[in-house]
């Protein structure tokens, strides 16, 4: 694997590195797996189908001087600080989740090196014992696939807890009451300094290989970078529901699932939109969700419109028939509103 450095090391917000990322996977004369690491002011970072308001506390990030990012990938809200670390990895594998696995299982060897007890049995987090380490996310270009995640070298406790506020139900079905309490650090478990850790997690996983850009990279990624800070994509609007259902489910193996839906005056589906914090493996309304448009919401009517659709295509580990589960027991169950 080739790491990847900048020409300086200047402080950047945290939608350049996700520019960097798509820089990187669209440069042709770039063979192979590359990554870097890298470092932030203290941001909220939101999964492409979160719910931010939801999800986060934005009166308290705006009072704190947090930023809140959204980005391309699925998955869950992350903290970033500069007491962590950010790993981002470009890698020309089709094969999203083997290459996540692959990904996952060369950073829990990295700290298994220094000493830690590290595992990467779980959907997309790296533990220390028990206790979630690092968190990633994975989505999927033409030709390429990102992988990037967090690293807790350490925790500020107060913006951690506070900035980000998940749902009950993903509390409860990690079997703990905050996000604070299910979280460990390398700091401790380990001696290590912050820069002695970025050397190692370099050198473990590249070597000496390396790829600099230059400051006319660096111009186009920053070009690429401004499409994160476009109105509607952060907030994106609500539609107007005459008729709407909305509820949540949290899927083991799958993430959290929040479906809302917009019938028509005939009681069939209008409009169907999901949030949550779930991976997407392809695009979510072409593949999946535009096959439930006019169909009644019925379990009968949905798996005749579904005939011949994998779910876990679209939303890994979801089945088609668990995904009509979801809907036909929820829809019985929750308040229409104007």
């Amino acid at each position: 694997m080739i790491y990847v450095t900048l020409p300086d090391d200047r402080p950047r917000r945290l939608p350049f590195y996700l520019a960097m990322e798509e820089y990187l996977a669209s440069m042709p004369g770039l063979e192979g797996n590359v990554m870097f690491m890298w470092q932030v002011d203290p941001t909220v970072i939101c999964g492409r189908n979160q719910d931010v308001e939801k999800e986060v506390n934005l009166a308290y990030c705006r009072e704190n001087s947090i930023d809140v990012v959204r980005r391309k990938s699925g998955g869950g809200c992350v903290f970033a600080d500069r007491s962590n670390i950010m790993f981002s990895m470009v890698t020309p594998s089709a094969d999203v989740c083997t290459t996540f696995s692959a990904y996952t299982g060369m950073v829990a060897g990295m700290l298994r090196a220094i000493g830690l007890d590290a595992t990467d049995n779980s959907r997309n987090d790296i533990l220390i014992g028990d206790r979630k380490v690092s968190g990633n996310a994975f989505y999927h270009l033409p030709g390429r696939s990102i992988v990037h995640g967090t690293m807790l070298y350490d925790i500020d406790p107060r913006h951690m807890g506070r900035a980000i506020t998940p749902s009950r139900a993903k509390l409860e079905s990690k079997g703990v009451k905050s996000v604070n309490s299910r979280l460990t650090t390398v700091r401790e478990h380990s001696s290590i300094t912050l820069p002695e850790f970025m050397a190692h997690a370099r050198a473990w996983l590249c070597g000496n290989a390396e790829y600099r850009l230059t400051p006319d990279d660096v111009a186009a990624i920053e070009v690429l970078e401004q499409a994160y800070y476009r109105p509607g994509w952060l907030l994106r609007p609500l539609r107007h529901r005459s008729a709407a259902v909305t509820f949540s489910r949290h899927v083991e193996g799958v993430g959290e699932i929040r479906p809302d839906i917009t019938l028509a005056p005939d009681g069939s589906i209008e409009c169907i939109n999901l949030t949550g914090d779930f991976f997407l493996l392809s695009d979510l309304d072409t593949s999946l969700l535009h096959r439930l448009k006019g169909v009644l919401p019925t379990r009968e009517a949905m798996t005749s419109a579904l005939a011949g659709v994998d779910a876990s295509l679209t939303i890994a580990g979801l089945s088609t028939g668990l995904f009509i589960d979801i809907l036909t027991e929820n829809l019985k169950q929750t308040t229409i509103y104007e």
